[in-house]
């Protein structure tokens, strides 16, 4: 070796080991994962007692669970984006302390419009959190190491939204210290201290190698383009129907169009817009992507709906509510556990059959209710429950694995944002959708025939489903 060779490699930086994701930092970005999709579930069984409290109406405690939904899934991309630019660590640590912080806040709420106002800003702190996670599993996983990863989350995703209904009753009727109904903001202050603790010494920063600036034309136009579709479903039953709800239904085609041109345009001007078009001309991700729709909305609907079914209906309280749906829980989670392996096994097959299996637990869960109402509860509930739970274990963690499978690293913060976009998206659309369905058949129908009517509507969009999963690719990368 010459001496200019040896200078020179003396000099040669070391290459830098990539990040690695260890067991507890997983833990930790999967925690910080649960607590905005229990937020979204966990107010359900509360709205009747916050609605007593705070003596707010109908149309206010609508806002209470759609300011939530609303903030969230319209800057959930954006969110993405900013973790690429700046850290996903960083953004990850300062929208799980803002979490905490406007939890606080809902529990604190000495109004109704405190509290909408709050439910608004965790929104916006969630949508800063949860499009980390998924980046921080692409960037530092690999492998089998991804794989169990993105089982993990997504089974972590299916039982945070069933346990979050389940939790909020526990504590509503628990009372503690006589906190009543705020317990179920209050319970995230401790959770969250435990997990920027934890945050801070086991997650790793990541960030896009080439990070573009924020797309501000894009930013806004996807907001008004959610907000002109949202706002009006998720607000128009309970405020009679107005004329704004129809305008803005009927200005949503034009704005969604002209956030589409805007994005096409900067994506073939080499630039990266907020949603890149050139993004779905992945098949993985833009036919996973149609699959979670329909999965979404009858998953957020069944919810709403059987909330509201079992307490105003079937007359359970809060804790006998939210208990019903402990076998769905529990089943999920054990299920969801073997995905990994049935998936190396079977590939994406797994889903269609996971869609008829659910489909056979909404059709028992529509015939007990026809058939033993008003006596309705855990009980009667336990097959259909179970079974639907399994069928959604082998669908939803799989999903989530096809989308986001070839999506390259440096965009994994605007991958994994579009993809929680549309899952949040679709679940506000479940709940606007098949809750008002239910809820406008109740007075002609009754409460029994109205949820028999929604479930079986429920059951049409598993079928659509498992007809979608059908052409999901069959492996996943």
């Amino acid at each position: 070796m010459t001496v200019t060779e040896t200078i020179t490699s003396r000099k040669a930086p070391a290459t830098a080991a990539p990040p690695s994701l260890g067991g507890l930092g997983l833990f930790t970005v999967l925690l910080g994962a649960a607590l905005p999709l229990i937020d979204f579930f966990i107010v359900n069984v509360a709205l009747p007692t916050i609605g007593h409290d705070l003596a707010a109406s109908e149309a206010v405690l609508e806002l209470v669970v759609a300011g939530y939904g609303l903030a969230y899934a319209v800057l959930l991309v954006l969110g993405g984006r900013l973790g690429d630019l700046f850290g996903r660590r960083r953004l990850f640590l300062g929208g799980m302390a803002a979490f905490g912080l406007t939890s606080l806040a809902c529990g604190l709420a000495p109004s109704a419009w405190t509290l909408v106002a709050a439910r608004v800003a965790q929104g916006a702190a969630s949508a800063a959190m949860l499009p980390q996670v998924l980046a921080t599993i692409q960037a530092a996983t690999a492998g089998q190491r991804r794989a169990r990863a993105m089982g993990l989350y997504g089974a972590t995703a299916g039982l945070s939204m069933v346990a979050g209904q389940i939790l909020g009753g526990v504590l509503v009727a628990a009372d503690i210290a006589g906190t009543g109904w705020r317990s179920v903001f209050l319970v995230n202050v401790p959770v969250v201290l435990v997990g920027l603790f934890l945050a801070a010494r086991a997650v790793p920063e990541t960030r896009s190698r080439r990070p573009e600036p924020v797309d501000g034309p894009g930013t806004v136009l996807l907001a008004l383009s959610l907000l002109t579709l949202l706002a009006p479903l998720t607000e128009g039953r309970a405020a009679g129907w107005p004329l704004w709800t129809w305008l803005s239904l009927a200005a949503f085609p034009f704005v969604a169009a002209a956030f589409y041109a805007v994005e096409r345009g900067a994506d073939r001007a080499g630039r990266t817009p907020l949603v890149p078009p050139s993004l779905f001309e992945l098949v993985s991700l833009r036919r996973g992507l149609v699959m979670i729709v329909p999965f979404s909305i009858g998953f957020s609907g069944f919810m709403f709906v059987i909330a509201v079914a079992l307490q105003q209906g079937a007359g359970l309280g809060p804790v006998a509510a939210g208990l019903a749906l402990v076998p769905m829980a529990v089943v999920f989670f054990f299920v969801s556990l073997a995905g990994p392996r049935l998936v190396a096994r079977h590939g994406t097959r797994v889903v269609p059959a996971g869609a008829a299996i659910q489909g056979v637990g909404v059709a028992l869960m529509a015939l007990a209710a026809w058939r033993s109402w008003p006596d309705f509860g855990f009980v009667e509930l336990l097959p259909g429950a179970a079974i639907a739970g399994a069928g959604q274990a082998l669908q939803l963690p799989v999903v989530f694995r096809v989308v986001l499978s070839e999506v390259p690293t440096a965009r994994a913060g605007v991958g994994s944002g579009v993809m929680i976009t549309t899952q949040q998206s679709s679940l506000a659309l479940g709940v606007a959708t098949l809750g008002t369905l239910f809820l406008s058949l109740v007075p002609g129908l009754g409460m029994r025939d109205a949820l028999v009517t929604t479930l079986l509507v429920q059951l049409a969009g598993v079928a659509l489903t498992g007809l979608l999963a059908l052409r999901l690719p069959r492996t996943v990368g």
